[in-house]
């Protein structure tokens, strides 16, 4: 079976010991490692900015997607109630419209296969 180029360069950044920081960036440069206070804040203004999904604001951040609903939904409640409203406005649309969303991408998957 053939490897991918950045598998085998992950691989051998494993292999030697080489994963620590990793995740540490986003693509944009920014470090979210910090303390959770902080990036529970970060994380929130860009759901809201981008209307983001927690899968899109996770793939954003370079951290997994159980760490971002707990900082946006538990962390914020107590950090700052406002924002809190705010971001669970955003992820209640999302959620109200995910079978929609799930629905177009079936269809265009099948789409793309015919």
């Amino acid at each position: 079976m053939r490897r991918t180029l950045a598998y085998r360069l992950i691989r051998a950044r494993v292999l030697r010991g080489l994963t620590r920081g990793l995740n540490s960036y986003s693509e944009e440069g920014r470090e979210l490692n910090g303390l959770p206070e902080e990036r529970a804040k970060t994380l929130a203004q860009y759901i809201i900015e981008n209307n983001a999904t927690v899968r899109k604001a996770a793939a954003w951040s370079g951290i997994s997607k159980s760490s971002v609903h707990k900082d946006v939904t538990e962390r914020l409640k107590k950090l700052d109630p406002g924002l809190y409203r705010q971001v669970k406005a955003v992820l209640e649309l999302n959620k109200s419209e995910r079978h929609i969303r799930g629905g177009l991408a079936t269809k265009a998957k099948y789409a793309a296969a015919k």
